[in-house]
């Protein structure tokens, strides 16, 4: 009687405890090393060959993503696609002249066009202004310009700074960028960089960079020039070593200078990759769970495979997507409708994000909150604290909803117990991590934001080594079940999170 008593009150209590204990963590126990090492192998393989945002192995990736949305019951996001498509632009130079007083010379052993600034066509220019180093630096009472006009012509400047001179720490002084902005800003029709570095030893691209906008403003001519064709420039017919080159003065040379160039454009398609689990009584609120798919593409033969960065976080939100789907495939459907998105674009610049953020498919008014995982795979090399093994950094805690830290630190102590370290919420982090990701477009339009991040910096960060082999499965199943339980939390509470903490962060 006894023994039969006590497996009752044992069942009764086995009951309550199991009628007390979510529902969500039967389904987050779907997040697990196995299911999301598969996955990230595939994305993070040599196949995808780094993701470059409008490549091949980026488009690879977003028809792998899709797939996995679809094959697990989610609808698309985007009307009747999963796809939200940008464009994206790429530069091919197929013709490129420079001509000095009737001498040609050659690309890569004298000269070589920056993509910046750009444009096609024939032009004949006959001034030129030699400012020495063409530094300007008010404390040291430096300032190459000085009585100089060098409005519409080409200003030509040493690299680097001469003997002695150092560079306040607050600016770069010396750096090409601030040499340039100062010419351009005084009307130059464009530069001319002479620099050590010719012969080339290695190619100048005949390529640019992949770019999002096209630029607007007028074109302005950037070249590297060998020492040789300056001494061209300013009349010489011997090469003039670059001390020579220091000591000539400053100011107005006459040459003929004829530089032809053609520039084709090409446009490229990239996307963000959206899948929905629609909500119930609370459909028309939104939270969303985002990652991004795309990485730094290819070096030559050498993959930069992104296996963390951002392969952990996509993998992340795909296996929060599966986790979810099943919840709602057995009657658990989220009150309010639950948006994946894995976005291209980050490494250029948060593209992806913000092409959203300015052409939202759902009202950004009525997005609850955008929950960011960016690197969630590997152990901070720099954190030598007992808990490198249970931790990750959460940023945008307290910034534009109290509500977002007590759920946040809920479902950790209910559900995870890691340390969530919030370092980098401070507005003096010298890393800027708080604009370093896609949570970033979220928030400057006011939706209340976390971004989970392990925070590496060094080791194999942006490097070919950030491979799969690399990644702590174990941990990164704990910071995807600690974004899915937040997220659950979020997406079936009675009201949306509070906005009521101004951003005090700057602009990017």
């Amino acid at each position: 009687m006894k023994k039969i008593l006590l497996a009752t009150l044992l069942f009764s209590s086995g009951i309550a405890i199991a009628q007390k204990e979510s529902p969500a963590v039967k389904f987050a126990a779907l997040i697990t090393p196995q299911s999301m090492k598969e996955k990230l192998s595939i994305l993070a393989g040599a196949e995808m060959e780094g993701r470059e945002t409008g490549m091949p192995g980026e488009r690879k990736a977003a028809a792998f993503i899709e797939a996995h949305f679809k094959s697990i019951g989610l609808k698309p996001g985007n009307g009747t696609s999963y796809q939200q498509y940008f464009p994206v632009y790429v530069d091919e130079l197929s013709r490129k002249q420079l001509r000095v007083n009737g001498r040609n010379f050659e690309w890569d052993k004298d000269f070589s066009f920056s993509f910046q600034g750009l444009s096609s066509g024939e032009w004949i220019m006959n001034d030129l202004v030699f400012v020495g180093y063409g530094i300007v630096d008010k404390t040291a009472g430096i300032n190459d310009f000085t009585g100089l006009d060098v409005k519409g012509k080409i200003v030509v400047f040493l690299d680097g700074a001469p003997e002695g001179y150092k560079a306040p720490t607050a600016t770069n002084t010396i750096s090409p960028n601030a040499k340039i902005a100062t010419a351009r800003g005084m009307g130059a029709a464009g530069v001319f960089m002479v620099s050590k570095d010719f012969p080339r030893k290695a190619p100048a691209p005949l390529k640019g960079n992949i770019y999002m906008n096209k630029p607007t403003a007028p074109p302005f001519l950037i070249a590297s020039i060998s020492e040789e064709l300056a001494s061209a420039l300013v009349g010489r017919t011997s090469k003039l070593t670059n001390k020579d080159l220091a000591a000539l003065e400053k100011g107005k040379y006459i040459s003929e200078i004829k530089i032809a160039s053609l520039k084709n454009t090409s446009e490229l398609e990239t996307s963000n990759v959206i899948g929905i689990i629609e909500g119930t009584d609370k459909k028309d609120e939104y939270v969303f769970m985002t990652g991004h798919h795309d990485h730094l593409g290819k070096r030559g033969d050498i993959i930069y495979y992104g296996a963390d960065d951002d392969g952990s976080g996509t993998v992340g939100v795909m296996q929060m997507a599966e986790a979810f789907a099943a919840a709602a495939k057995k009657g658990e459907k989220p009150r309010r409708t639950l948006v994946f998105m894995t976005v291209s674009g980050e490494e250029k610049g948060l593209w992806g994000s913000q092409y959203y953020s300015e052409h939202p498919i759902f009202p950004m008014d009525k997005t609850s909150v955008d929950l960011n995982t960016d690197m969630i795979g590997r152990v901070d090399t720099e954190r030598k604290t007992a808990d490198t093994l249970n931790y990750i950094y959460v940023i945008g805690h307290d910034k534009l909803s109290s509500d977002l830290p007590i759920i946040n630190e809920a479902a950790n102590q209910a559900h995870t117990k890691i340390t969530l370290d919030y370092k980098f919420d401070d507005p003096k982090d010298v890393n800027r991590i708080y604009y370093r990701s896609d949570h970033y477009n979220f928030a400057r339009k006011g939706v209340p934001v976390l971004f989970f991040y392990d925070g590496m910096l060094l080791a194999d960060y942006h490097q070919p080594g950030d491979t799969v082999d690399k990644i702590n499965f174990e941990l990164m199943e704990k910071r995807a079940k600690l974004v899915f339980h937040t997220a659950w939390e979020i997406a079936n509470r009675n009201e949306m999170l509070k906005r009521d903490i101004p951003l005090t962060m700057p602009a990017r």
